[in-house]
């Protein structure tokens, strides 16, 4: 009997499991899917983790410091190549006069300090160009320590210099920049400056116009009614403008004229030209500094205002801020360089061939380096607008010689530089019809 019952328990046990691995919700087949639903999630979070971290090994600066906040490392935000959101930003500007040693020991630092990040190469940064206006930022530990990490001054809207506190090191860095491009129509009613704006378009672009059509139309006697039209890219900053244009091409109606300038690249230098592929750019500039007023024409009687008495005046007079840019209307070789204190005060004068010399007068100072026998470039700076000598007010006194004869600076004439050759025709009309369309349409 006690055999029997053995055996029939042994029987039914056999049974019992064989049963148990074989049905579909059994435990086992549980515990298995359970098992590797948990090995393949840990390999995911695995997978995702070291992305995140591959990301944040490259994309970090080596002069950041590592995390320790609990912000995730993926969401970390840069700025000035540093994880900005992970210190405390203190955001100030340069004031009037103010040195970058005054700034820094401001910010508590020690003078051994302030001298030694001072101390950087010109190269990196001139800590001497601090400029009244420019955007600072100081970083600290983003906790009660509040140690100053970090400081940034803002050199333009596109670079920036990093200060490492800590360190005593100093970066240079740049934002990513792009182009935009866009179109714009005026008419002008008062000045090309004013109808720039008035059509929401930068004043600045008024300058550019006038530097591509400075040999072919004269700015200072546009009038009421003058037409212009553009199409130009414009850089930005994220979404700050800046004052960098390229044009891509322009008309201008002026005096029943209508001047078109169109791009192209011949001989590896991109020049404007006209619709007949001649040249925009001449040997001699119209005007030698941008757009400003005339405020005394060539005369061979003038009333003069400090002599008080009439004589006469070879030259024209460009009444401009002082400082302002003046430039060599063609290029050549200085030929003298000085003071007149009862004439023409500071001056320069340029021989830019066998027939032409030019003088320039009342500058307020001289370009930096610009000595007798330098060879200068037709639009390279030469001097600065001033009132020096006898003069009444900041101007520039413009004079042209012809075989040493003075003659009238406002008709002068001026070869253009090569046109399109034959070569290049076909492809440049091609490139001329298509933007003319394109200006016509806008």
């Amino acid at each position: 009997m006690l055999g029997e019952y053995i055996r029939k328990r042994k029987i039914m046990k056999h049974m019992y499991r064989k049963n148990y691995y074989r049905r579909p919700g059994g435990k086992r087949k549980q515990i298995i899917v359970a098992v590797v639903g948990a090995v393949l999630l840990a390999a995911v979070i695995f997978m995702v983790m070291k992305r995140c971290g591959n990301a944040m090994h490259s994309t970090q600066p080596e002069n950041a410091i590592a995390a320790t906040d609990t912000v995730a490392v993926c969401d970390t935000v840069y700025k000035y190549g540093l994880p900005i959101n992970r210190f405390h930003v203190a955001n100030d500007t340069v004031q009037p006069r103010q040195t970058l040693a005054e700034i820094l020991m401001g910010y508590g630092l020690s003078p051994q300090k302030v001298y030694a990040l001072t101390q950087c190469p010109d190269s990196v940064f001139d800590v001497r160009k601090v400029q009244a206006g420019q955007p600072i930022a100081l970083l600290s530990d983003n906790d009660s320590t509040a140690t100053p990490r970090y400081f940034v001054y803002e050199i333009s809207a596109k670079e920036y210099a990093v200060f490492d506190l800590v360190n005593d090191s100093v970066t240079r860095g740049q934002r990513p920049s792009s182009w935009q491009q866009r179109t714009c129509k005026g008419v002008v009613e008062s000045s090309l400056w004013n109808a720039m704006v008035a059509n929401d378009a930068s004043p600045q672009l008024a300058v550019t116009l006038s530097h591509i059509f400075g040999w072919t139309i004269d700015f200072f006697s546009i009038q009421e009614g003058d037409e212009f039209r553009l199409i130009y890219e414009q850089e930005y900053v994220e979404d700050t403008a800046l004052g960098n244009f390229k044009v891509l091409a322009a008309s201008f109606c002026a005096s029943d004229s209508t001047y078109y300038a169109i791009p192209f690249v011949q001989d590896d230098e991109e020049l404007y030209y006209n619709e007949h592929g001649n040249s925009l750019e001449g040997a001699f500039l119209k005007a030698p500094l941008d757009f400003y007023r005339i405020s005394s024409r060539f005369s061979n009687s003038r009333y003069h205002p400090v002599l008080k008495r009439y004589r006469s005046h070879h030259g024209v007079d460009y009444a401009a801020p002082t400082g302002t840019p003046v430039y060599a209307i063609g290029s050549g070789k200085v030929i003298a360089k000085g003071y007149q204190a009862n004439g023409g005060g500071n001056y320069v004068k340029i021989r830019h061939n066998s027939t032409y010399t030019t003088t320039y007068m009342h500058l307020s100072r001289f370009a930096k380096g610009l000595q007798v026998g330098d060879q200068v470039a037709q639009k390279e700076v030469i001097g600065y607008v001033g009132s020096t000598g006898l003069s009444t007010g900041p101007h520039l006194d413009f004079r042209v010689y012809e075989n040493g004869k003075p003659v009238n600076p406002l008709t002068i004439k001026s070869q253009p530089k090569k046109p399109i050759g034959e070569a290049n025709r076909e492809a440049f009309q091609s490139v001329c019809d298509s933007l003319m369309r394109r200006l016509e349409a806008l």
